[in-house]
Order: C-alpha cells, then sequence, then structure tokens
C-alpha cells in the first residue's frame, strides 16, 4: 500500500491535506469523552476531598468519645525538690511537699591496684556479692583478666550491682554500688576467690538510705527517689532536698481543645461540602457535586445526629453546653456557656458526649454515623467506587473510539490511493488520445 507522502503523486490531487482534514474531523468524536473523562475524573477527586473533611470529623468524634479524656489531670509544681507525673485517678488538690532526704544506693571500693595487671594468671576467678542478706551471687572472671575485664563481668552479671573504676592518683580501684536505692538495697558482702591484690577497702563502704519526705504533713519513708501513691494517681520524682507545691487539676484545657477541634472540623466538613455543590448564577461554574445525593445525605444524617438528644436529667443537647448552629448550617461556640458547664458540670458534660450505661452520647453517635458513612460499602465508599467504574467504562470507550477513528482513516487512505491510481489511468489516457488526435488533424 503506498504511503500517505505518495498520495496525490499521481493525480495532482491535494489528497494529503484532505485526509488530514477528514482524521481531524473524526478526531472530534472524542472530545466529548475527554470531557465527560474530565468531568469524572474531578468527580473522583471531588469525593476524595468529602472523605477526607467526613474523616476529619469522625477521629475528633472519637476523641470526644473517649471517657479517659474527661479524666485527664494536670500537674503544676512550684519549686525544684520534686518533679509530679499524674494520671487520671489523681484528685485534684493542692499539694505541700518538703524533702529532707534523697535515696542513695550502697557503695564501696577495693584497694587501689595497677590497672593493666593481671589478677588471676592463668585461671578462672570469681566473687560473690552479696545483697539484703540473700543468697549469694556467683560473678565468673575469666583467666588472665584485668580490673577492666573485673568490671564487665560485674556489669554484664545481672547480679544487681553494677561496677566502675575510679583512679585515685596513684593506683585504680574498682568501686562497687548497688543498683537499687534505700537502707534495705544494702551490699552485706563481696568475697574475690582467686584474684590476687583484690580487697575491699572498708573505709569505703557507704550505706544506703531512704528517701524521706512529707506531704501535707505526713511523713513518708520512700526506698527510691520515685515516690508512687504518696499523692494518690500522682508520681513524685525526688530530685533535692527542700519544699516544693504540687497541685493537681482536671486539665480543662485538653477537653476544651477536643470540643472546639469537633467543632472546627464540622464546620470545615459543612465548607467543604458546600464549595463542592455549589452554582454561580452569574458565571455558570458548578462544584464538581452540585446535586449529588450522597454529599446532601452525608450531610444531612450528621446534622441530625448533632441536633439529636440525650436521654439523662443532665445535659441533653448541643446547645444546653453552648454550642449552636447558625443560619448557614455552621456550629457557633458560647464561650462563656462552655466555660461555666466545664466549671460546674464535669459529669453531664462528659455523659452529653460519651453516654453512660447503654447510652450512646453525641460525639459516640457521631462517630458510629461516620463510621458507617466512611466504612466498606458505606455511602461515601459506594459512591467512589461508583464514580471510578464510570471512569473505567469511559477509558473503554474511548479506547474504542480511537479504534474505529484509526479504521475509518485507514480507509479514507485506501479509498484515496485508489482514486489516486484512477485518476493517474484517465490522466494517462487523456494524454494519448490528445496525440492520437492531434496526429490525426
Amino acid at each position: 500500500m503506498a504511503s500517505i507522502a505518495s498520495l496525490g503523486v499521481g493525480s495532482g490531487l491535494d489528497l494529503n491535506g484532505l485526509l488530514d482534514q477528514l482524521q481531524e474531523a473524526e478526531q472530534q468524536k472524542l472530545v466529548p469523552i475527554r470531557q465527560q473523562q474530565a468531568d469524572q475524573d474531578a468527580k473522583i477527586s471531588a469525593y476524595g476531598q468529602l472523605q477526607g473533611a467526613l474523616s476529619k470529623v469522625q477521629s475528633s468524634a472519637s476523641n470526644l468519645n473517649d471517657p479517659e479524656l474527661f479524666n485527664s489531670v494536670t500537674s503544676d509544681v512550684e519549686g525544684d525538690s520534686v518533679s509530679a507525673a499524674a494520671t487520671p485517678d489523681a484528685p485534684p488538690g493542692r499539694y505541700d511537699v518538703d524533702v529532707t532526704q534523697l535515696a542513695t544506693a550502697s557503695s564501696i571500693a577495693t584497694q587501689g591496684v595497677d590497672e593493666e595487671a593481671v589478677l588471676n594468671a592463668g585461671a578462672e576467678a570469681s566473687l560473690d556479692v552479696t545483697l539484703n542478706g540473700e543468697t549469694a551471687q556467683n560473678i565468673t572472671v575469666e583467666a588472665d583478666s584485668t580490673l577492666s575485664d573485673v568490671r564487665d563481668a560485674i556489669n554484664a552479671s545481672d547480679s544487681g550491682v553494677s561496677a566502675s573504676i575510679v583512679f585515685d592518683g596513684s593506683q585504680s580501684r574498682l568501686a562497687i554500688a548497688s543498683e537499687s536505692t534505700g537502707a534495705e538495697a544494702g551490699i552485706n558482702s563481696v568475697t574475690f576467690n582467686g584474684l590476687d591484690g583484690l580487697a575491699l577497702d572498708t573505709a569505703t563502704e557507704i550505706q544506703g538510705q531512704d528517701a524521706k519526705l512529707d506531704v501535707n504533713g505526713i511523713a513518708i519513708t520512700s526506698d527510691s527517689n520515685q515516690v508512687e501513691e504518696a499523692i494518690q494517681g500522682t508520681t513524685l520524682s525526688l530530685s533535692e532536698t527542700g519544699q516544693s507545691t504540687v497541685t493537681v487539676e482536671r486539665d480543662d484545657g485538653a477537653i476544651r481543645d477536643a470540643i472546639t477541634g469537633f467543632v472546627d472540623s464540622y464546620n470545615s466538613m459543612k465548607s467543604t461540602a458546600d464549595d463542592l455543590t455549589s452554582f454561580d448564577a452569574e458565571s455558570g461554574d458548578a462544584g464538581e457535586l452540585l446535586g449529588d445525593g450522597t454529599t446532601r445525605m452525608a450531610e444531612t444524617q450528621l446534622r441530625s445526629t448533632l441536633a439529636s438528644s440525650v436521654e439523662g436529667d443532665g445535659l441533653n443537647t448541643l446547645s444546653d453546653i453552648g454550642i449552636s448552629m447558625n443560619v448557614d448550617g455552621e456550629l457557633e461556640v458560647d464561650d462563656e456557656k462552655l466555660d461555666d458547664v466545664m466549671a460546674n458540670q464535669p459529669g453531664e458534660l462528659q455523659a452529653l458526649f460519651t453516654g453512660t450505661g447503654d447510652t450512646v452520647g453525641i460525639a459516640g453517635r457521631a462517630e458510629e454515623e461516620l463510621d458507617t458513612m466512611l466504612g466498606d460499602n458505606g455511602m461515601v465508599e459506594n459512591a467512589v467506587t461508583g464514580a471510578e467504574e464510570q471512569m473505567a467504562r469511559l477509558d473503554e470507550r474511548y479506547s474504542s473510539m480511537q479504534d474505529s477513528i484509526s479504521s475509518t482513516v485507514d480507509r479514507y487512505r485506501t479509498q484515496f490511493q485508489e482514486l489516486d491510481s484512477m485518476v493517474a489511468e484517465m490522466n494517462q489516457t487523456s494524454s494519448y488520445l490528445t496525440q492520437q488526435l492531434s496526429a490525426l488533424g
């Protein structure tokens, strides 16, 4: 078959140009499909935005539906002697803490030796450590060990003591300390077996001691500087002697942040939905989900959930705590009213959001509603799946139309080649006849 470049050579006609025009005309059949693909792609993207906005509301509802949120507390310390970490079990209160003694570990050091000297040439050695009157822990020391090898053997033994090397200015000493603090965590004895020249210096022995403090005048002792339950639900970390004041209070800041976070996420979702379903009468511009039933239903169901009432004698609706819906469908917070509820009705506030017993609170209802919307076979997920399937059908239609156009253009090309040959033959016949008639004349 002749190439496109050869079209028109025989006939003298611009068949290449005509074929290009026909091909361009055929390509116009793809334009509406491309537009539908672009619209469908924009719709899928819009559903993604809606999913993201609803997921944020779901997350903020989940935070509000956690009872631990309403039990969270903070601790504040004035003074340098302690730091405090409170759990939800800690009751609010103010506590004066006076630390008079810190807990310390028991320790003892050996007499000085040459750090590089071999202490057990050619033979395995050991040492026995007894803590708190318990059975001695036997620690094996390999043959030909130096002081640093003995230290490493002790630290690897999990015997309840640790060791380090201290240089006293002329020789090195092995310092052994109990890993636990307190008067009952003392080192009772250390016996060296087969370690030549290694002996204890009893003058260096330090007995462990308990921490001593009082909390609001109540005397307390502790074998550790991490003191638990001296204040219910609170761990005190002692760092130095002295006086401090620990204040434990409910973490209203975290609760308020969770509530306003939920309001903000809902309003953000509402704004996103409004943009996606908008229509500008002057310009004719429309949102990608204008008239979409899924978006409208998601908004309606969530709005209904937030407007619902919780059974009980306390706070029943969001408006009872100062959260209302304005004419634009967005939530607004009356800060003064919310602050009053948080200060005077904390239990009822929790019940409103998390429910009590078999009753599901508003946050729980919103979380369940959104789980259904966004989960497998939920209406949002089904809408996305439907849009993606429609996109796949458009892709198949586009590919089929491209094949059809290619076949049509190939048919035109064949017809033009035949036309070109026919006209060329006719031109040759005409030229021949002209010559013959001229000869007869």
